[in-house]
């Protein structure tokens, strides 16, 4: 049986809650996928990209509450393995929004229709999944913000999860209300030169938040 210093006091959880919900909400490679996800394909492809994002949250738990982050963070070249190839991923799913976007202006200066290759469910999921996988910032956030709140007399894999629990829930309350609101604003981002202009731009981020992950220390 766990005793009462198994699960972090209340008065660390406050500070914890505010640091979790402003984290989740600063926009990141999350965001700017959803984006991508809600004006290319739709609410559906966006929630499998936000579960897959979740899973990767998860497997971030995992590894900082069995000691496999401390792992990566401890070994420069998986960091920077890791780090490269999530840098490469963002980028590449960058250069197709670009590409999405530049198809659809060729398709609007020809007067020919666009059609719109739709991607899987699956294939959204995995995109989200990989993203946040292989980009190790989460597993530093995770191995750096979270022991600031652990009691090491307790149960402390139990308390990583459960902390690392609530920034997950936060994530999908996030990303879910996220992909809601740009889908209510469709009636304005349907329109097709917006809708190209703010695919340029998420292919602009993504691009940049890959060349930030590779070019960022740990």
């Amino acid at each position: 049986m766990l005793g009462p210093a198994a699960v972090p006091s209340i008065s660390s959880l406050l500070p914890f809650v505010l640091g979790s919900v402003l984290v989740t909400i600063v926009p990141g490679p999350d965001m700017a996928l959803v984006t991508r996800q809600v004006l290319a394909y739709g609410q559906r492809v966006a929630r499998a990209t936000i579960a897959g994002n979740i899973l990767g949250l998860v497997v971030h738990t995992a590894g900082v509450a069995f000691g496999l982050s401390a792992l990566l963070l401890s070994s420069a070249r998986i960091f920077e393995v890791v780090k490269l190839a999530g840098a490469a991923y963002l980028i590449y799913l960058g250069a197709t929004t670009f590409w999405l976007a530049r198809r659809a202006a060729v398709a609007a200066e020809t007067g020919l229709p666009l059609q719109r290759a739709m991607i899987t469910r699956a294939t959204a999921f995995r995109q989200g999944f990989l993203s946040t996988t292989l980009n190790p910032k989460p597993a530093l956030f995770f191995a750096t913000y979270l022991p600031q709140f652990i009691d090491p007399d307790g149960n402390v894999a139990l308390q990583v999860l459960a902390l690392g629990g609530f920034h997950i829930l936060v994530g999908v309350i996030w990303l879910t209300t996220y992909a809601q609101l740009i889908g209510r604003l469709h009636f304005v981002l349907s329109r097709e030169r917006v809708r190209r202009g703010l695919e340029r731009a998420t292919g602009a981020v993504l691009i940049a938040l890959g060349l930030r992950v590779a070019f960022s220390e740990r």
